[in-house]
């Protein structure tokens, strides 16, 4: 079920209409949480901790005794929902989550090329850098079992293929260098666990998928002189807003409404974002905001080398340096579902106990120790057996 209110989340927020608009993925969030103990009570269930759940609800409790925006702050209590729901599934989601994103990107493929006027845009993505962020998060579960030369590998590899296109087609700087940097770090890490067989259907996909999609747009952007102009100025403005609080900040959500006191330039519109997501938090939370989620960080990046099929989480959280792709609700609700079920995987890691040699070193001092053991018992019970014998036999 987390999954199709996640799929919601994508499909909804970013068009709103009368009824739909934010709260209704929140909505669900919130009904999955509160049927969750009345599961527990039918069917008793194992509940997983993590490490995580400190920062991040301690991000979420300051964030709401600071104050802000409502929704913004509801969205923050979503995500604290959204791992902890993912921590607790008991069937990895992220399958269906990676068949609804490749879904999606063909879908916001033809939709762009199909678009004859008006500013291009993927599918509910008004935004080819928050497009990107989103393929991102979900490529390296393709890129694992393709690269890794898995079953139906061919199956996962025309899927990372075609996903990584997009983004090039989408034009994404961002993007496109941190997909391709997935592709590398998945390709070396499987190489070195002596899984080499993937690279050769991946590869050739991926290039004539770009060929198709096209990677002109990408090319011309990546010309341009001065790729941060604007951005420079707008995070000058909000690290402005840090000195000024930077304990407390202004409050979650307020950026739009306290950054024009703060602006060193006039760009003539509004400024919704600090096209950097950590300067953002730091300025609406304040710094121990930002300190929390920096922790959170930190711990996905052994997590999610070890998975590999989490580092879209890194990805996203580097993404969030030079554009503001967690400030969209439905991709913060994605990101913290999937540090949920990287969570998740992790403790399943340590419930099984040591692999490989160690278990078999474990398994085989167990036996030794068991052979003395066994022998006591059969010795006791011949013993026994025979003082049974004398004492019924006639004197």
């Amino acid at each position: 079920m987390i999954a199709v209110v996640l799929a919601i989340a994508v499909l909804a927020m970013f068009e709103p209409r009368a009824w739909i608009d934010p709260t209704l993925p929140l909505a669900g969030l919130f009904l999955l949480a509160g049927g969750w103990p009345m599961a527990c009570v039918v069917r008793p269930r194992e509940v997983r901790l993590s490490v995580v759940l400190i920062p991040l609800a301690g991000a979420v409790v300051w964030g709401l005794l600071r104050g802000g925006d409502k929704l913004t702050m509801l969205v923050w209590v979503g995500n604290l929902v959204a791992f902890w729901l993912a921590l607790q599934a008991r069937r990895r989601f992220t399958d269906l989550l990676l068949y609804f994103a490749f879904a999606l990107s063909v879908i916001s493929v033809v939709r762009y090329f199909g678009d004859s006027g008006g500013s291009p845009s993927w599918g509910p993505f008004v935004n080819r850098d928050q497009y990107a962020a989103f393929i991102e998060l979900v490529l390296p579960l393709a890129l694992a079992p393709a690269l890794g030369g898995e079953r139906h590998a061919f199956r996962f590899a025309v899927m990372a293929a075609a996903m990584y296109a997009t983004v090039i087609a989408g034009a994404s700087r961002a993007g496109a260098v941190l997909t391709t940097a997935e592709i590398v770090i998945v390709q070396l890490a499987m190489w070195r666990r002596g899984r080499r067989s993937g690279a050769m259907q991946l590869w050739p996909l991926a290039v004539v998928f770009v060929a198709v999609a096209g990677w002109a747009v990408l090319w011309n952007r990546f010309s341009d002189p001065d790729p941060l102009g604007g951005r420079r100025e707008i995070v000058a403005g909000t690290v402005a807003m840090i000195e000024a609080r930077p304990l407390t900040g202004f409050g979650l959500g307020t950026f739009r409404t306290v950054y024009p006191a703060y602006a060193s330039v006039d760009f003539g519109s509004v400024v919704h974002h600090a096209h950097n997501d950590w300067a953002e938090w730091a300025a609406d939370g304040g710094i121990p905001f930002c300190l929390m989620l920096l922790a959170i960080a930190i711990w996905s990046v052994p997590k999610a080398f070890r998975t590999l099929w989490g580092i879209g989480i890194v990805a996203v959280f580097v993404h969030g340096l030079v554009d503001f792709p967690l400030q969209k609700p439905a991709l913060e609700l994605w990101l913290f579902a999937l540090l949920g079920a990287l969570a998740a995987e992790n403790s399943n890691s340590r419930s099984r106990g040591t692999s490989g040699p160690e278990r078999q070193k474990s398994k085989r001092f167990l036996t030794e120790t068991q052979r003395p053991q066994r022998r006591k018992v059969f010795v006791l019970l011949v013993l026994c057996t025979t003082n049974g014998q004398n004492l019924r036999a006639p004197r």
